[in-house]
């Protein structure tokens, strides 16, 4: 970064560098969780999150006298698309807000950095429904602040920058005045002090000691990228010609592989964009032969939705946004579109059909579940079992330290055939992710904000397939509030919760919002403890017994709590879920 000024070669390289500050501290920023549960992952999800953004930038190979608008906004749809967790997806539009505050622009002042920031600021606070004060949301308002009050005394980028860090370190030490939960815990916010980590490494290379990421993946390796439904980003385009987008779908008995799809095309191509899945992907490319982009899609699958449009006379700005759009809306990028039969009608021997298989034909409801582990996926489809001949189901696995996407939910989303959608997160640190994904398709989704599987399954057996989806999210989190649920997790440090000493290895039962119900040194003893606190009168009580448990284990923990609720129909299942020992519900 320039002393004065800064170009896009410059900012990714202090982008860089804090990718590299928080990755060197991410187990420092993962201990900060509030809770002393073994799933402490802010840190994990805020690099995943900027790492997805540093390699989207990479990928478009920029050189020098790269626009720093351009870098930006690279930066920002990687992290929109790779965010995770609630930390991630906050991180995501702080660098929304920054990138369109630089739109267009070769290089940026101090001024520009701080009003930029301040952009940040704003999109992050609009992104949260119920903004609280102590945390990642208090720190880039107020470091913010500062980079304004120091621009407008020196117009210097890294003047500005060092005092956005500085304001930032010291917002994070303030969090627990604000917030009791960080007080009690004798922690700051995890999320801030990740933000203050990116902001202390972007100075660092201002002053000409970048940090360097030795740990970190080459930037096309899988790590680097979402886990699954892998959204593939091509070098940026340099030339003209024809876009061609249209979706593939596999077909029967076949998969489809993204990564070969991918670099097929980018051979063929610019501008190559390729999101999905095994069953069906979204394709954009820019060349001057439409017909063979189109003839390798035939090859390997069916299409749909193709558009084709002359890019000849459109400025290569437009172009970017537009494949940038592709992304975002999952349907088609920007433009109208294009009737493919008779743009095609010359380039193919015979008409091809435009209308989705049989097996992909849209039913009016589609549902999207979370899920961290094959146990839980399975009981989640078997309870949808009775749905499949109404309703189209996916699941999308990753939850507790192991969150999905963004662009894994949204691609999970374009990749389920319905009018209209739900999305059971089945974890708050999902919902905010889900939320985005509601406001990135043009399709109407709903969130059914449930906080765990248990909840998912109470939701799915509420759904009621003739009615439409905002009224089924409505009746389905009311049906998961109904039902009691509880998780049985060991300490993972001293800590103070729920106003109780907890320490190091006794196990917690803890409920939904992580309330501690009891404490123990036996994880039987602490569950039956729990189940006398909790109002009686059951019919049904599920245990779900987590890659920390056995079978003979829940089988024994199942008797006992048949002797507190004689009355109640227990059944043991493997849920597989890591950290959580047992997930329980009662109804």
């Amino acid at each position: 970064m320039a002393h004065r000024t800064c170009d896009g070669l410059a900012m990714l390289a202090a982008f860089r560098s804090a990718v590299a500050n928080l990755a060197a501290h991410v187990d420092e920023v993962n201990a900060l969780n509030v809770f002393p549960v073994p799933d402490g992952d802010t840190g994990s999800n805020m690099l995943a999150t900027v790492r997805a953004a540093l390699a989207a930038a990479d990928d478009l190979g920029p050189g020098p006298g790269a626009e720093a608008g351009r870098i930006a906004h690279a930066i920002a749809q990687g992290a929109l698309m790779g965010a995770r967790g609630n930390s991630g997806v906050i991180t995501s539009q702080i660098l929304g807000g920054m990138a369109h505050a630089l739109e267009g622009k070769r290089r940026f002042n101090g001024l520009d950095l701080a009003h930029a920031l301040d952009a940040g600021a704003k999109r992050a606070y609009a992104a949260v429904q119920r903004p609280v004060e102590g945390t990642i949301l208090t720190v880039i308002r107020e470091a913010s602040a500062a980079a304004i009050a120091a621009a407008e005394r020196d117009n210097d980028t890294e003047a500005v920058l060092a005092s956005t860090a500085e304001a930032a370190e010291k917002s994070v030490a303030r969090t627990p005045a604000l917030l009791e939960i960080l007080r009690e815990a004798k922690v700051v916010d995890s999320g801030g002090q990740g933000l203050f980590r990116l902001f202390e490494g972007a100075l660092s290379a201002a002053r000409g000691a970048p940090v360097v990421d030795a740990a970190a993946a080459p930037a096309a390796a899988p790590e680097a990228r979402p886990r699954r439904l892998l959204p593939v980003v091509g070098q940026g385009e340099t030339s003209y010609g024809y876009e061609t987008v249209y979706l593939v779908h596999a077909r029967p008995g076949e998969r489809l592989d993204v990564a070969a799809i991918g670099a097929r095309l980018e051979s063929m191509g610019d501008s190559v964009l390729v999101a999905g899945d095994e069953r069906m992907v979204k394709v954009h490319v820019h060349n001057e032969r439409p017909d063979a982009v189109i003839a390798f899609g035939l090859s390997i699958g069916t299409l749909t939705r193709i558009t084709i449009e002359n890019l000849d006379g459109q400025a290569s700005e437009v172009r970017e946004a537009r494949a940038a759009a592709f992304i975002e809306d999952g349907l088609s990028v920007g433009g109208p579109r294009a009737d493919y039969a008779g743009a095609m009608a010359h380039l193919l021997p015979s008409p091809v059909a435009t209308t989705a298989p049989p097996e992909l034909t849209r039913m009016p409801l589609g549902v999207v579940v979370v899920a961290p582990s094959d146990g839980l996926a399975q009981r989640l489809e078997t309870t949808a079992e009775g749905l499949r001949e109404y309703v189209a189901f996916r699941v999308v696995h990753g939850g507790q330290s192991a969150n999905p996407s963004t662009g894994e939910l949204l691609a999970a989303v374009d990749g389920t055939p319905a009018e209209e959608l739900l999305i059971l997160p089945n974890n708050p640190n999902v919902t905010l992710a889900a939320r985005q994904v509601a406001s990135m398709t043009p399709r109407p989704v709903h969130i059914v904000p449930t906080r765990n599987c248990a909840e998912g399954v109470a939701a799915l057996l509420r759904m009621d397939p003739a009615v439409g989806a905002e009224e089924n999210a409505a009746a389905m989190a009311a049906a998961a509030r109904a039902i009691l649920s509880v998780q049985v997790t060991e300490a993972v440090r001293d800590a103070t919760v729920s106003g109780r000493r907890v320490r190091k290895g006794q196990t917690m039962v803890l409920d939904p919002d992580d309330g501690l119900l009891a404490l123990d040194n036996d994880p039987h003893r602490a569950v039956i403890t729990a189940f006398g606190r909790l109002p009686g009168g059951f019919e049904i009580v599920e245990v779900y017994y987590g890659a920390d448990a056995s079978l003979e284990e829940a089988e024994e923990l199942a008797s006992r709590i048949h002797e507190v609720a004689p009355g109640a129909e227990v059944e043991v299942l493997r849920g597989g879920q890591p950290h959580y020992r047992y997930l329980i519900s009662a109804e």
